[in-house]
């Protein structure tokens, strides 16, 4: 790789991290010069008591000093839908926000992530915002998006709290679009591990996937550089090692606090390396067409893919296997990879995820519509998947019955 080709690396939020930090956001919001904040979140967050847990630090806040919550909108659903957003938005115009407050996992983040563009751009539908399903805007063109903004995620998996991309599901065309820009990610996040420890294991275990699947594809990606490495490389072993605790002991403080750094890493190395992106690929159209949450089609499609498309991973095979736990000392890279594939195979099962999506019956002639949506996908640009690879690959994960 000629490392001497441009790339940009942006570490755009201030990060505050540990336990009950949630505390800090009206000083934070205050110190930014927002007045009016809402509240973000979702329904199954606010049965969970989370949304108090935030809201309530807002009346501890001597009256004058600080901004105040100007409302709370929970009506946010899987996958961030456009009409979410729109929605979303619309509030925030009502009830005179000046400020967004997101708490949640990544549908809730990408969610207010699309209400700031859409604020600051003037617009009531976002999808006309991204009508061929992806948008990029870079510096200089991008401009600062002066809404104080803070994230405060509730799941270890996307880290879109510091990621500059939203990706947005267009339910009429029943496609997962993209809007990168580098200011769309939060002004802070806040990371506390308290609010993480009531997530169910599942959830917490095919969360934890995506963060992986974020550091692998960083990893194997041709953009990738030492900056980009370094990130994807630590997340690699912070996950290994974290993830089985916090799914077996979802009120390990210290592997929750693990997993919640790891997340944020992860995603930093992948926006920033964002090229060959075939896991994301397949899991983005799988999941716009059969509703798998976005974690679990990763989960099910990494070991898969890096099985299918080993050229992609073999060049750095060492790097991958030692950060996996595997002693690399005299393998070859084939025989090292094979380990890699193993070792997250056995992480799945550890973690009791599924190694196909058996559980969403999904029917043979689904699974060739699949191939043109998984073909069509914008994730698809920088290294498109041969027709028969993806339908070799659906086979795998979609066992059909034997005629």
């Amino acid at each position: 790789m000629l490392t001497t080709t441009l790339s940009s690396f942006w570490l755009r939020t201030a990060i505050h991290t540990g336990s009950n930090s949630r505390a800090l956001a009206p000083d934070l919001f205050r110190g930014m010069g927002a007045k009016r904040v809402v509240l973000f979140s979702d329904r199954g967050l606010e049965k969970a008591g989370i949304v108090e847990k935030v809201a309530e630090i807002f009346k501890l806040t001597p009256h004058g000093t600080g901004p105040e919550l100007a409302g709370i909108f929970l009506d946010i659903t899987q996958d961030a839908e456009s009409k979410c957003v729109n929605a979303a938005a619309r509030y925030a115009r009502e009830v005179g926000a000046d400020a967004l407050l997101a708490v949640g996992g990544g549908s809730v983040l990408d969610t207010v992530k699309g209400v700031k563009y859409s604020l600051f751009k003037g617009l009531t539908d976002i999808s006309e915002a991204i009508p061929g399903g992806f948008v990029s805007e870079s510096f200089p063109q991008a401009q600062h998006i002066p809404i104080p903004h803070i994230a405060i995620p509730t799941t270890a998996g996307t880290g879109s709290e510091v990621s500059p991309i939203a990706v947005i599901y267009n339910e009429e065309i029943k496609l997962k679009t993209n809007i990168i820009n580098p200011f769309l990610s939060a002004d802070m996040a806040i990371l506390d591990p308290d609010l993480t420890t009531g997530l169910p294991p599942l959830i917490t275990a095919f969360t934890g996937m995506d963060a992986l699947t974020h550091a692998i594809e960083a990893l194997a990606s041709p953009n990738a550089t030492s900056l980009t490495d370094s990130y994807a490389l630590h997340t690699i072993r912070l996950i290994e090692k974290n993830l089985p605790i916090a799914v077996s002991d979802g009120s390990n403080l210290e592997a929750r606090m693990e997993m919640l750094q790891a997340s944020l890493m992860g995603i930093t190395a992948f926006s920033f390396a964002l090229n060959a992106i075939p896991v994301h690929n397949l899991a983005h159209a799988y999941g716009a067409i059969f509703r798998i949450p976005h974690g679990l089609a990763n989960a099910v499609f990494l070991p898969i893919v890096m099985e299918y498309i080993p050229d992609l991973y073999l060049p750095k095979v060492k790097e991958l296997a030692q950060a996996l736990g595997i002693k690399a000392d005299h393998e070859d890279p084939a025989a090292l990879l094979e380990k890699a594939i193993e070792k997250i195979r056995l992480l799945q099962v550890k973690t009791g995820l599924p190694a196909d999506f058996s559980q969403y019956n999904i029917s043979a002639e689904n699974l060739q519509k699949a191939i043109s949506a998984v073909a069509s996908d914008p994730a698809a640009v920088n290294f498109p998947l041969p027709k028969e690879l993806i339908e070799a690959i659906g086979q795998r994960v979609v066992p059909l019955p034997v005629q």
